[in-house]
């Protein structure tokens, strides 16, 4: 049988208290003269959602990407009258602040992909309202926007995921819902395996991998997810509960879902087995956009519920705790 340090490198720690600064993963027994020992480790416990800083411009439909609640960009999006689909704010983690506009307007639906140093976004459509879908797509190198590869297939509404080099666009409308699916190198765009069925509105899993991504929920509402891994998209475990204009988080094997049509507050945890309902949005709404790859460390910010334009952020935190094990 392979032991613990077969697999991960390391002796298990015998110590007499808990150590002082454990991280995810960890493991160690606790021994004391006369006492029992207890084998713990370090685990994640239970999520929940805070309040963050407000966007400068209110708005729904912005493209989010970046490391979490600590740094994330807002890039696009639709505020009502005067709106140009250009803004772009950055955040520190505790407020936003503007920054180099995007040379394309997207008011409409598109999505994005990488940190806030190594970005993209990619399709949507420009103002006004019905004028066509995007193929374009942009870079963010960290202060500017540079002109990428352009998608085979123009379209809004689209699912995102990856890195600025390795990236993932499926679903969405051209009009009407497509199932196609494609991979971005860093250069261009080439079409791959599609998805099941055709959707669009879908909550993106954001996963900083390509090759790991998760589409949920869609037009019209749905409790649809599904699953890639590098080739193919395969069905996994539906939502407990439909929802369409969603946000979300992570990867095939732990992800959040969040909010939707209706005003929807409540949030979904996938354990790579089963969603399960947890800590429900402050603000219930769609179309937010969504910042931050980790679901264990994402926000989301804006979004509506006709005819409000919200500006407010929420930050999605699941705290590590310790836990015991039964060693009989």
């Amino acid at each position: 049988m392979a032991t613990y340090k077969s697999l991960k490198g390391q002796p298990i720690q015998v110590l007499t208290a808990d150590p002082p600064a454990p991280v995810e993963g960890q493991v160690w027994v606790v021994a004391n003269s006369g006492t029992a020992s207890v084998m713990k480790g370090y685990a994640l416990g239970t999520g929940a959602w805070a309040t963050g800083g407000n966007l400068n411009t209110g708005r729904k439909d912005a493209s989010g990407f970046g490391e979490g609640h600590t740094a994330a960009i807002a890039a696009g999006g639709y505020s009502g009258g005067g709106a140009t689909g250009a803004q772009v704010e950055s955040y520190n983690g505790t407020a936003w602040s503007e920054t180099t506009e995007l040379s394309t307007q997207r008011a409409w639906s598109q999505s994005g992909a990488g940190t806030t140093t190594a970005g993209l976004i990619f399709g949507g459509q420009p103002l006004p309202p019905g004028s066509g879908q995007l193929s374009a797509t942009e870079e963010w190198g960290g202060s500017s926007w540079t002109d990428g590869g352009n998608l085979n297939t123009a379209r809004s509404m689209v699912g995102g995921a990856g890195t600025q080099t390795a990236a993932l666009c499926y679903g969405g409308l051209t009009p009407p819902a497509t199932v196609n699916t494609e991979e971005y190198n860093g250069t261009s765009w080439a079409e791959v395996n599609n998805l099941p069925s055709a959707t669009s509105t879908v909550a993106s899993s954001r996963g900083s991998s390509q090759i790991d991504a998760f589409s949920a929920g869609g037009s019209p509402e749905s409790t649809a997810v599904y699953f890639y891994d590098g080739t193919n998209w395969t069905t996994g475990a539906s939502l407990n509960t439909a929802r369409e204009s969603a946000a979300g988080a992570g990867t095939s094997t732990v992800g959040i879902v969040t909010g939707g049509k209706s005003a929807l507050a409540n949030t979904e945890a996938w354990n790579g087995t089963s969603w399960t309902e947890v800590g429900d949005l402050a603000t219930g709404r769609k179309d937010m956009g969504t910042g931050g790859k980790s679901s264990v460390n994402a926000l989301v910010f804006g979004g509506n519920a006709h005819p409000t334009y919200y500006n407010n952020t929420e930050e999605w935190t699941v705290p590590l705790g310790t836990v015991s094990f039964d060693i009989d």
